[in-house]
């Protein structure tokens, strides 16, 4: 325990540009603010407007709670050491960011894998779709992503404290995560590597194995829909996940799933900051603006607000 005290880890992912660390903060601050304040506005919106109690926004809710904590474990901590000499963050702050970055990850990969079962419930069993999807089977899916997303993150970090690391560690990333932290470990990573492939199959692949069965039958069903109109209506309900989830997923695939041997630290710190960072900021906006519900709320809450003042 006192040896960890003395450990501390260097992020040094933004220092090569020194004459930038002004903007730098700036263009975080501005991404931070637009990422909380824009899943706080889904989350208020749908929660208050009875018309959007329905399972689809009940996971979106999820998402949105998921996409503040992926942003609060990240970027704060990229804002204090931008402005600060010292680049440092402790072995517990490196390690707290780390489980709650892999938490928060973990259960959005699950949860994005449920809404893709929840759009292929909806359009291919219409008549069933109350039924299947209660609000206690949603409540269950729900809870068993959180849970499976925390169990994971728990096994890589109580296998990352096994570990020992020398007294000062340079990280060449925004934040402490899962690959540059083991590669930065003095003792053996076999078992952390094990158990991150088990990782990448047992929760990745399988998550998209599933997610990309879904959308199979799903646009097989829209496409034996005769009516147009029909049709764009079905494509309009699954567009904004099939959009989140290519986004979400290409990054997590870069990172975790592709050899480990193949190190591009600039490209790993692009595409983490993708699923990190962009991401977050980016699902309210396609959520809200390709649905025409959501839209709708929005208004109807900012048109409440305006009477209220009056």
């Amino acid at each position: 325990m006192n040896q960890t005290l003395s450990i501390q880890f260097l992020l040094v992912g933004l220092s090569h540009y020194p004459y930038l660390q002004p903007l730098f903060f700036i263009i975080f601050f501005l991404i931070y603010v637009m990422a909380f304040t824009g899943n706080i506005l889904i989350t208020v919106v749908i929660s208050t407007d009875p018309r959007l109690h329905t399972p689809m926004y009940f996971f979106l809710i999820n998402l949105s709670v998921l996409d503040i904590c992926c942003t609060t474990a990240a970027i704060p901590n990229m804002l204090k050491i931008l402005v600060i000499d010292k680049k440092a963050i402790s072995y517990s702050g490196c390690i707290s960011q780390l489980y709650l970055f892999t938490a928060a990850l973990s259960t959005e990969l699950i949860l994005l894998t449920v809404m893709a079962y929840d759009r292929y419930v909806a359009i291919c069993f219409p008549l069933r779709y109350k039924t299947i999807m209660s609000r206690t089977a949603c409540m269950c899916l729900a809870g068993a992503a959180w849970i499976l997303g925390s169990v994971n993150s728990m096994t890589h970090t109580c296998l990352i404290l096994k570990l020992s690391f020398m007294e000062t560690n340079i990280i060449d990333h925004f934040f402490c995560e899962i690959p540059p932290v083991l590669k930065l470990a003095k003792s053996d990573t076999y078992v952390n590597d094990i158990v991150i492939v088990a990782s990448d199959v047992l929760l990745g692949m399988i998550c998209f194995i599933l997610t990309v069965i879904s959308y199979t039958y799903i646009i097989s069903t829209i496409m034996k829909i005769k009516s147009a109109e029909k049709k764009k209506k079905a494509f309009s309900t699954c567009a904004s996940h099939l959009t989140v989830v290519t986004i979400f997923y290409g990054g997590v695939i870069y990172t975790y799933v592709r050899p480990a041997f193949n190190n591009h630290l600039e490209a790993d710190k692009v595409v983490s900051a993708l699923y990190a960072i962009a991401s977050p900021v980016l699902n309210p906006i396609i959520y809200s603006l390709r649905n025409k519900e959501v839209i709708n709320a929005i208004n109807k809450t900012f048109a409440r607000k305006a009477s209220w003042r009056k």
